[in-house]
């Protein structure tokens, strides 16, 4: 791989305001690969800090607001008149079992981790020609019953089930569409389950028995775009081998199972 790898290339990232979060840092990583990077975020402030910091482009955008996302691909193509890699960074964290989830809250889970992504993938497709990357982030949760998580596993499910609509309906255009499927990461998601004492419980169900990086989620996506041109249509496993082995029950989560942490509204990136 050269030092510059994306020398030249316009990348969009929905979902880049959390710092040290996937998001900003996967912005870091393709920057310092030689991308013009695009990064958006509900929290304007935030990547703008981000963006200074990269020599890129901050835009403000509520992943939930069908016009907004449509803005600002609008504006991450505006230069060049293309999008080269789209990046799906937005998440929302939330916790509850079936009968604790409202429609709110599904809708709300819904919005952000499935609706949000899917209008920007399809935005950014207009904008694109062969050889465009769009890598979307799910979660290992996706497939792997973490109890308690109903709501932003079925939406990240939903996420999955795009993916692989989206790898056929754009193949023909030479686009490809995966997902990274993540398991633990390392930053503020490691963070949260650290302070609520399941850290140590999480990481005895990874096989390689650390979290995952965020620098690793760039590595992919930078693979992905330039070394990968028949791979579509795929769930990539980046978790350590974690879905190798089972997902803690909620006896074996924090003292109060799930309760403390359904409390809790958690951005993810």
């Amino acid at each position: 791989m050269t030092a510059r790898p994306l020398e030249g290339r316009v990348v969009a990232i929905l979902g880049a305001s959390q710092r040290g979060g996937a998001g900003w840092n996967v912005a870091k990583v393709l920057a310092a690969a030689g991308a013009d990077v695009h990064v958006a975020a509900r929290r304007l402030e935030k990547v703008e800090e981000l963006a200074e910091e990269i020599g890129g482009t901050a835009h403000r955008c509520d992943a939930t607001d069908e016009a907004e996302v449509a803005a600002f691909v609008e504006a991450a193509a505006a230069r060049t008149g293309q999008i080269d890699i789209a990046v799906a960074a937005v998440g929302l964290g939330s916790f509850g079992t079936i009968d604790d989830t409202s429609m709110a809250k599904l809708n709300e889970a819904m919005q952000v981790n499935f609706f949000g992504p899917f209008q920007f993938a399809r935005f950014c497709a207009r904008h694109m020609n062969s050889g465009a990357s769009i890598v979307l982030f799910s979660s290992i949760v996706s497939t792997d019953v973490l109890q308690g998580s109903i709501a932003y596993a079925a939406a990240k499910g939903a996420l999955n089930t795009f993916t692989r609509y989206a790898a056929f309906e754009y193949a023909p255009r030479g686009i490809r569409v995966n997902a990274i499927k993540a398991g633990m990461l390392e930053g503020p998601q490691a963070r949260r389950w650290r302070q609520a004492g399941m850290f140590d419980r999480f990481l005895k169900e990874i096989p390689l028995t650390r979290a995952v990086e965020t620098e690793e989620l760039a590595r992919m996506i930078i693979w992905l775009a330039n070394d990968a041109p028949s791979i579509t249509g795929e769930i990539i496993h980046v978790d350590g081998g974690a879905h190798l082995r089972r997902p803690l029950t909620p006896d074996e989560m924090a003292g109060d199972g799930l309760a403390s942490m359904g409390k809790r509204r958690i951005p993810e990136n």
